[in-house]
């Protein structure tokens, strides 16, 4: 390939410095925020979008800055060819690290641990490198290559949407924010919530509250509940049987009030088969004690017969599917609010292409009314596809194979990237074949190696698609 080894060794060169910079915006807690004047998703956000428009003016690059919501560093001010989208902000640090403190990345075994390492600040970092080698080894090109960089990626993507008020879509596109091939399909999305509001019951026992999981597109690891009126040797001999059966642990508080806390696992949203719902195995506990009748024990009990713990593929609900290019429905029973006279919920829903989005709704509005809620969604994100055999995916997979010497392919997954409304958007990286990073969990790392890969990857895919 043209200029492949002027471009190994430039980012070989500058390998350290690229860890550096990974490591600056690493340290930045990017996690959605409270909005403040100019900081349209808090403070976080804010610092991260900065420190990454200093990097691409320290390097001679043109960055331009879209009302603090999304920062473009452009390679040219030639036309559009290829956007590079990626997002700076962060999931929440979560709980049940081990390897170094959430915000102070940490190198060992050729791994960088910390938030934001795989999930997106160090790819971001890696496409920047790509650019920067390309603008310093002064490769020829023919079109502009854009490195886009929101900062609202993990709640709902405002950034992108703000961007593309402003901006049309380069004629190709692809986000590092995902895994190696390219990922050609994304199933459809649905953060589902429901509500039920019901008369307070006096009656003993009770369940006073319930507060468990921390966003809607991650499998929650803890879920605590306060009750009244049952004894604990009771409530210890249910949950170690359910503990046997799901390997969720229980911790239990008598002072000042009788507290429950189911421990899981997290995952993401998209993969719950990765996690153990803490919020299921509560549920299940809570099927098993008695409790006096009320609207508030029913509706729980009915909620665990439609997404009981283990069952994440909405088979209860009604809304199992699957199909060869895709993969299967995934449901993830992931937010649960409860007071003595509400219930506010939270799910993640992803589903295969061949699913129809408008029969998963109907579906779920009669399941879940017949249980005693509302479903306040009204619409679901579809599924999006690329075509696996056409030119830009082809160049993409020749790259990468090139590169890695690893088979290149088309695959889908659950996840929702930046690029899911682009028509021509795939994902592309930066996450190898068989490298588990612990995206959205304790311990998130990239691996050095195939970060500096990555780099080499994407410098090379510019210069096939825009010389």
């Amino acid at each position: 390939m043209k200029y492949k080894n002027e471009i190994e060794k430039y980012i070989e060169d500058h390998k350290q410095e690229m860890i550096d910079d990974i490591i600056k915006l690493c340290e930045i807690n990017s996690q959605k925020m409270p909005y403040k004047e100019g900081m349209p998703f808090g403070e976080g956000p804010y610092k991260a979008l900065m420190a990454a428009i200093s990097m691409g003016e320290g390097y001679g690059f043109s960055v331009k800055n879209y009302d603090n919501y999304v920062a473009a560093i452009d390679l040219n001010d030639k036309e559009k060819g290829l956007d590079i989208l990626a997002h700076l902000d962060v999931v929440p640090e979560g709980e049940g690290w081990t390897k170094t403190e959430p915000f102070k990345p940490h190198i060992e075994d050729g791994k960088i641990y910390g938030r934001g390492t795989s999930d997106d600040k160090g790819p971001a970092v890696a496409a920047l490198y790509a650019l920067r080698a390309l603008k310093e080894l002064n490769i020829p090109l023919s079109k502009n290559v854009r490195l886009i960089l929101g900062t609202d990626e993990e709640c709902g993507s405002e950034c992108i949407k703000h961007y593309y008020k402003f901006e049309k879509e380069a004629p190709l596109s692809f986000s590092p924010d995902a895994e190696y091939p390219v990922v050609n399909i994304e199933k459809g999305k649905l953060h589902g919530n429901f509500v039920a509001n019901f008369e307070k019951s006096t009656e003993l026992p009770r369940i006073v509250s319930i507060e468990a999981g921390t966003k809607v597109n991650v499998v929650p690891p803890k879920a605590k509940m306060v009750i009244e009126g049952l004894k604990i040797d009771d409530v210890k001999a249910e949950a170690d049987k359910v503990s046997a059966e799901t390997g969720i642990k229980f911790l239990f508080d008598l002072e000042p009030v009788f507290e429950i806390t189911a421990m899981g696992k997290n995952a993401h949203g998209s993969t719950p088969q990765n996690g153990n719902n803490a919020i299921t195995a509560l549920l299940l506990l809570i099927s098993r004690l008695k409790f006096a009748k009320s609207k508030q024990i029913e509706i729980l009990n009915n909620l665990y017969k439609l997404m009981p713990h283990g069952e994440t593929d909405g088979k209860s609900l009604g809304i199992k599917c699957s199909d060869e290019k895709s993969g299967e429905l995934t449901l993830a029973f992931s937010l649960l609010k409860v007071t003595q006279d509400n219930i506010d919920g939270g799910f993640d829903l992803r589903c295969p292409i061949c699913a129809s989005t408008k029969d998963i709704m109907s579906t779920l509005r009669v399941k879940l009314s017949a249980a005693g809620v509302e479903l306040t969604n009204q619409t679901m994100t579809e599924p999006h596809e690329v075509p696996g055999d056409g030119h830009f995916v082809q160049t993409l997979n020749k790259c990468y194979e090139e590169y890695t010497g690893l088979k290149g392919g088309a695959i889908a997954i659950g996840g929702l990237t930046y690029v899911h409304d682009i028509k021509n958007g795939v994902a592309f990286g930066a996450i190898f074949p068989g490298t588990d990073t612990h995206m959205h969990g304790a311990d998130e790392f990239m691996v050095i190696s195939e970060l500096v890969a990555s780099a080499k990857i994407f410098a090379q895919v510019i210069v096939e698609l825009c010389s």
